[in-house]
This record gives C-alpha cells, sequence and structure tokens, in this order.
C-alpha cells in the first residue's frame, strides 16, 4: 500500500511539474531566439534574424510580433512588417508603440491616407503626444496643407513653447500663411534656441521683408 502511494506521489509530481518544465524551455528557447536576432540584427542581417524569430513564432506574442514587424521593415519587406505590426496592434489595441511602427512600412509604401489616420488614432489615445502632432503636422506641410500643419505645430510649440523642432515648423507654417508678424517673432525664438541656424535665419529674413 506503501508502495502504491508513493507511486501515486510520483506520477501525480510529474504531471505538475511537466507544464512547468515545458513552460520553461518554451521561455528559453524565446529568448534565445531574440538574443540571436540581435547579433543578427547588429551585423545587418534582417532576414535572418527575422527567420530566428519565425522559428519560435506565436501568434499571440505581442513582444514576437512588435519586432518582426520591425525586422521586415529594416530588411525592405514592408508588406510583411506591415502584417506583423497590425497583429501587434490588434494585441495591444491601446499601445502606441506598434501604432508607430507601423507607420513606417506605411510611409515606404507612401500610404499616407493610412499613415494620416494611425498618427489620429495615437492622438486620440495620447492627445499630447508631441511625436505624433509633429510628424503630422509635417506631413500636411509637405503636401502644402499649411492651414492643418500649423495647428498640430502650434500644439507642439504650446506644451514646449522652447522646442527647436516645433517652433522651427510653427514659425514656417506661419509664413505660408502669410503671417509674418507671428512668423518673425517664432523665428527669433528658434535662434535663441540655436543662433546660426541656418533655416531660422533665412524664415526670419522673408518674415521681415
Amino acid at each position: 500500500m506503501e508502495i502504491l502511494r508513493k507511486t501515486l506521489f510520483i506520477g501525480l509530481f510529474i504531471l505538475t511539474a511537466s507544464p512547468i518544465v515545458n513552460a520553461q524551455t518554451t521561455f528559453l528557447n524565446l529568448q534565445k531566439a531574440f538574443s540571436n536576432s540581435y547579433t543578427l540584427e547588429a551585423k545587418g542581417d534582417y532576414k535572418l534574424a527575422a527567420n530566428e524569430l519565425k522559428a519560435v513564432y506565436e501568434d499571440n506574442s505581442y513582444e514576437t510580433n512588435l519586432r518582426l514587424g520591425w525586422l521586415n521593415y529594416m530588411a525592405g519587406n514592408f508588406k510583411e512588417s506591415i502584417i506583423f505590426y497590425k497583429k501587434a496592434i490588434e494585441l495591444m489595441p491601446y499601445a502606441d508603440e506598434p501604432k508607430f511602427g507601423y507607420i513606417a512600412p506605411l510611409a515606404a509604401l507612401g500610404n499616407w491616407d493610412e499613415v494620416i489616420n494611425t498618427y489620429k488614432q495615437i492622438l486620440e489615445n495620447s492627445p499630447h503626444n508631441t511625436k505624433a502632432m509633429y510628424y503630422l503636422g509635417t506631413i500636411y506641410y509637405n503636401h502644402s496643407q499649411f492651414d492643418k500643419a500649423i495647428s498640430y505645430f502650434k500644439q507642439v510649440a504650446d506644451l514646449y513653447p522652447f522646442d527647436y523642432d516645433g517652433l522651427l515648423m510653427y514659425a514656417w507654417s506661419n509664413l505660408q500663411l502669410g503671417k509674418k508678424k507671428e512668423a518673425k517673432v517664432l523665428f527669433q525664438k528658434v535662434l535663441l534656441n540655436k543662433p546660426t541656424d541656418a533655416s531660422a535665419t533665412k524664415g526670419l529674413a522673408l518674415a521681415s521683408q
């Protein structure tokens, strides 16, 4: 009877311990794959780095999908990058991180409507995200939509009144809209930040005419 009890105990122990051992083995394999992918990425072998993660890929792993999105983008596989970033967004819908990643391959393919839409999604979730504001403003500026661009640069300048990038683009947007007085003041602020800045010097000269 004692032998039977010991046998049952050992059997139960093995059954209980087995999932823990398997989970640990899975994690170690994943950790090794990530480690190898970083080494290969540092060498510029983005495709091989991605292959390391694909070998241990699990559909529900946010971290793996995010990293595969990045590595495929770096490898120039933009459509595949988008697939992985979309999956990461599905897994973490309130995270800004995968959305910023998703924007990179979209921009590379020239899908500006979706880029703009994604930046707006980020701002819905994080209204004070100046990175999203700045890049969204830059897109509108580059498309000569200065009336839209200026609203985003103004928000950046309101939150960071002495930030070089935000002030410079806010100044140029004002100038493009014919608001020379406002532009002049802003270009002067930029030149307090960077006294020899070529862009601000040129802008100030135009605004002073």
